[in-house]
């Protein structure tokens, strides 16, 4: 059964399909992160070895997104996704019945491969739905939102109730009920892209020169999702020192606070297909603001905190939407290669935060690590109120 494209755009099945699946591939991205002592515990490595799953998984998750996205402009995008979950599907079977800490390794960059479908059907819908692109890509985002923050917490429950080799089993079931929906309800787009493999690579790289506005919005959302990361990594070690002590169990309830945070994606996704994108990138950056601020001065409160960690997720995640939305709107039938130069350079921006927000911590601790991130947040927040600043004093 194949779905052709309607006069009208997605509908809200197909959206909702679209947006489950874009979650559940993109989680296994990072189920290892909260399962890393197991996997040492079950094949007898050090903490230092399995750390380099996360890592690994990493580098292939960079690797696909610069040289297997950029296919969704030249292939059919329904076939490259089904493909991918098809791999996927495959490589999560193996994880689960793997033997040893090198075969989890090697599987680790092809899963991270692999799960770069999730950023094929972003660009899909945006190239279907060019009327509310930004509500469209706004609910789409949410569901890759829920499954970044919901991976960790749903792999730490299983694996401590089962064990960390469930976690890919139950994933790969999941996987394969997307695919089976995706291939009954996902519609075909014909690409106009005719050149060769190498000549698709070269144009991705030719988008950054062709749109200032493609530059300008990678390095926010780079920002953005740096300060996401460094908060993100370093508040685990916040809250289970004092005054706080908390359990990982605690920790993790914190996850659900900002899926909450990234249910409100979609309203500024909204806002962005009005024409008010400055606007709404204004009003994010300044929740960023405002959480930092908070989470600065309330660092012994844990209340303090929760609502740091919600204004900071919409605040990021609103962020995120409205660029993507925008980046959209620029060519469409190069959807897929400027997809590939912002989210490459946005998870580029999150591996810097990461390892910046580490440095600092080791440094100065959680005072220092919020002054990176407001570092980080402020040069975000000149870049997008600039425009406004030049406008003035031409205007005098």
């Amino acid at each position: 059964m194949q779905k052709q494209i309607s006069s009208n755009g997605l509908t809200k099945v197909q959206v909702l399909i679209m947006a489950i699946a874009a979650g559940v591939c993109v989680a296994n991205v990072y189920y290892n992160q909260p399962i890393l002592k197991d996997i040492a515990s079950s094949f007898g490595v050090s903490e230092g070895e399995a750390g380099s799953i996360s890592v690994l998984t990493q580098v292939g998750y960079g690797f696909g997104l610069f040289f297997l996205i950029p296919l969704g402009d030249k292939i059919n995008k329904k076939k490259l996704i089904l493909c991918l979950l098809t791999c996927l599907f495959c490589l999560l079977i193996l994880m689960t019945f793997s033997q040893n800490i090198v075969q989890v390794w090697i599987l680790s960059v092809a899963i991270g491969i692999a799960t770069v479908s999730a950023q094929v059907i972003l660009p899909l819908a945006a190239s279907i739905d060019r009327v509310t692109t930004g509500k469209t890509v706004g609910n789409i985002f949410t569901g890759i939102l829920i499954g970044i923050l919901g991976a960790r917490v749903f792999s730490g429950y299983i694996a401590e109730w089962l064990s960390w080799r469930y976690v890919y089993g139950f994933s790969a079931g999941m996987i394969l009920i997307v695919t089976i929906l995706l291939q009954i309800y996902l519609p075909n787009v014909k690409n106009e892209y005719s050149g060769d493999y190498l000549d698709l690579l070269k144009s991705t790289l030719q988008q950054l020169k062709r749109f200032s506005l493609l530059r300008e919005t990678s390095l926010i959302g780079g920002l953005l999702f740096g300060v996401f990361c460094s908060f993100w990594t370093t508040l685990t070690f916040h809250l289970s020192g004092a005054p706080f002590n908390f359990q990982s169990d605690t920790i993790g309830m914190y996850g659900f606070v900002a899926i909450v945070g990234a249910l409100m994606a979609p309203v500024f996704g909204k806002l962005a297909d009005k024409g008010n994108s400055q606007r709404s990138l204004t009003i994010a950056v300044s929740l960023v603001i405002a959480s930092l601020v908070i989470a600065k001065i309330a660092s012994s409160s844990a209340l303090a905190i929760a609502v740091a960690v919600l204004l900071l997720d919409v605040g990021v995640q609103a962020t995120q939407v409205t660029n993507v939305a925008t980046i959209y709107t620029l060519d469409a039938q190069s959807n897929s290669r400027i997809n590939t130069v912002y989210m490459t350079t946005y998870f580029l921006g999150g591996a810097i935060g990461t390892s910046i927000g580490l440095l600092c911590w080791h440094l100065g601790g959680w005072n220092l690590v919020t002054w990176q991130m407001l570092g980080f947040t402020l040069l975000a927040f000149f870049m997008i109120v600039r425009p406004k600043i030049t406008t003035a004093r031409i205007n005098k």
